[in-house]
């Protein structure tokens, strides 16, 4: 299958001890890679280098090494969740939503945006302030954009740090099923959880071990 992501050579130093060192995977289409480790080992910090926002960690990471779009910047087809939510504490969850979207150049119905915050459980606080909302609301915000009917060619890559944190039993078993399908799909998903995954297309990743 074609390869999402290609990382070579990554190299994260931190007080003088090695988080990782020549860490090199690839990911392709369909797959889902699972990082794990203890508290420390870098997985934060790697996914922020694969989403290129952190400099801290050395080596090359290529983003559809094997797809012709080359005039395609990746953020248009990634959704990166991190560990404490990226939602605007003053905009409701349908602006919070709305302005997700637009970052990424995506129109869908508005109906489509209600029925993704209903099925995370926010029907009825579509309007509220997200500062109103407990810290599991304010979560469910941010991974209400996964439920999305969206093709996995129009977003192929998912990052995910944490995704299933400060979320009920059912909340979790309802967004495992839809990582599963997302990935069963075509799509790619790259995640950190201290939760398994029980699936063919789970490859896992263990950071922390003896260098």
């Amino acid at each position: 299958m074609a390869r999402v992501l290609s990382a070579v050579g990554l190299d994260c130093e931190r007080d003088d001890r090695h988080l990782f060192r020549e860490l090199s995977f690839d990911v392709a289409s369909g797959e889902i890679l699972h990082l794990t480790g203890p508290n420390g080992s870098g997985k934060t910090t790697l996914l922020r280098r694969l989403v290129g926002i952190s400099s801290v960690v050395d080596g090359d990471v290529t983003w559809f090494p094997d797809s012709p779009e080359r005039t395609v910047e990746p953020c248009e087809k990634i959704w990166y969740i991190a560990h404490r939510p990226a939602v605007t504490l003053l905009q409701s969850p349908l602006e919070n939503m709305a302005y997700a979207l637009a970052l990424h150049g995506i129109q869908v119905p508005e109906s489509v945006v209600w029925d993704a915050l209903e099925t995370v459980g926010l029907r009825g606080f579509e309007d509220v302030p997200s500062h109103q909302l407990s810290a599991g609301q304010q979560r469910r915000v941010a991974l209400a954009r996964l439920y999305l009917p969206l093709e996995p060619d129009r977003v192929r890559a998912w990052v995910l740090d944490e995704p299933l944190t400060a979320l009920d039993i059912e909340a979790v078993d309802r967004l495992k099923a839809r990582i599963i399908d997302y990935a069963r799909a075509g799509g790619s998903v790259i995640m950190t959880s201290h939760h398994g995954l029980d699936s063919e297309t789970v490859r896992t990743l263990e950071l922390g071990a003896a260098l």
